[in-house]
C-alpha cells in the first residue's frame, strides 16, 4: 500500500512539473504570437509609410510588399512559438521550402505574371491613361494590376492582358512623350505645278496654331510613282493634338487643292495598242 501511494505520489509531483514547465511554454507562445502580430502590424505600417516617401512608387507595390513584410514577420513569429514547444524549426523551414517550391511550379505561370506586373510599375513603360501598342494588345491603360493590365480599344472594348505577354512585347507608348511628328503625304498630277502644291501645303501650316514652330515643319517631295506625285509636309505637335491636326489638315489639303486647280489622281495606267501588222512583225 505504501509503494502505491509513493508511486501515486511520484506522477503527481511529475504532473505538477509538467504542468508548471508547460504553462510556462504557453504564456511564452501566447506572448510570442501577441507580440509578433503587433510587430507585423507595425512593419506592414512602417513598409507603407517609408515606400509612400519614394516619389513615383507605384500604390499597388506599396500595398503588395508591406503585405509581404508583414507576412514574414507572423512566419517567424509562428516558428518561435513551436521552438517553444520543442519542436525542431529546421524541419519546418525545410517542409515550409519545399512546399513553396511545389506551390511555385504549379503556380509558375501566375508567378510569371506577378513578376512582369512589379516590373511593369516599377520601370512604368505606360501609365493610367496613356495609349499603347505591346504585340497583339493595343488600347488605352485603365488599370495596371499585379496579374494583368486592364486596357479599353480605340472603339471602346474591354482588354484584359496578362502581365507576361505585355513584358515580354516591344511596347510602343503614344502618349509618353509631349510632342509627336505627324507626316501628310498627297499624290498630285505629273501635269501640276509642284512648286504650287508645296506653297499650298506649307500655307496650310503655317496658319493652324496648333502645329509647334520648332521642330520647323517643311514640305518636299516624297516619292514619284506610278501614277502621281507624292508632296509631303511634315510638322510637330503636341501630343493631345495629333491626332484632330492631322484630320483636319488633311480636309483642308483636299479642299485646297480643289480651289487651286490641282488635281489628285486616281491609278491608272497607259495601254498601248499594237495593231495587227505591227503585232505579226513583233
Amino acid at each position: 500500500m505504501s509503494g502505491l501511494m509513493a508511486a501515486v505520489s511520484g506522477g503527481m509531483q511529475q504532473a505538477g512539473a509538467l504542468a508548471v514547465e508547460y504553462s510556462f511554454s504557453i504564456l511564452g507562445a501566447i506572448i510570442l504570437l501577441i507580440a509578433g502580430f503587433v510587430a507585423a502590424g507595425v512593419v506592414e505600417r512602417a513598409s507603407y509609410r517609408g515606400l509612400g516617401r519614394v516619389r513615383g512608387f507605384d500604390e499597388t507595390l506599396k500595398r503588395f510588399f508591406s503585405k509581404v513584410a508583414r507576412y514574414g514577420v507572423l512566419i517567424i513569429s509562428i516558428v518561435a512559438v513551436l521552438a517553444q514547444f520543442g519542436v525542431q524549426t529546421a524541419s519546418i523551414l525545410a517542409a515550409l521550402g519545399a512546399a513553396g517550391l511545389a506551390i511555385g511550379l504549379a503556380l509558375q505561370g501566375t508567378l510569371q505574371n506577378i513578376a512582369a506586373g512589379i516590373m511593369l510599375l516599377v520601370l512604368r513603360p505606360f501609365r493610367v491613361g496613356e495609349y499603347v501598342d505591346a504585340g497583339s494588345v493595343s488600347g488605352t491603360i485603365v488599370e495596371i494590376g499585379l496579374f494583368a493590365t486592364e486596357l479599353k480599344s480605340i472603339d471602346g472594348l474591354f482588354v484584359l492582358a496578362p502581365n507576361s505577354e505585355l513584358w515580354n512585347s516591344p511596347v510602343t507608348n503614344y502618349s509618353r512623350n509631349a510632342v509627336r511628328r505627324a507626316d501628310i503625304s498627297i499624290g498630285i498630277g505629273y501635269d501640276d505645278d509642284i512648286d504650287l502644291a508645296q506653297t499650298t501645303l506649307a500655307g496650310l501650316i503655317d496658319g493652324d496654331d496648333r502645329v509647334l514652330a520648332e521642330p520647323a515643319p517643311t514640305t518636299f517631295v516624297g516619292e514619284l510613282g506610278d501614277s502621281a506625285v507624292a508632296v509631303t509636309v511634315r510638322y510637330w505637335t503636341k501630343t493631345p493634338d495629333w491626332f484632330q491636326t492631322k484630320l483636319d489638315l488633311t480636309k483642308a489639303a483636299k479642299l485646297a487643292f480643289d480651289a487651286r486647280g490641282i488635281s489628285i489622281p486616281f491609278p491608272q495606267r497607259d495601254v498601248h495598242l499594237i495593231g495587227q501588222p505591227q503585232a505579226q512583225n513583233a
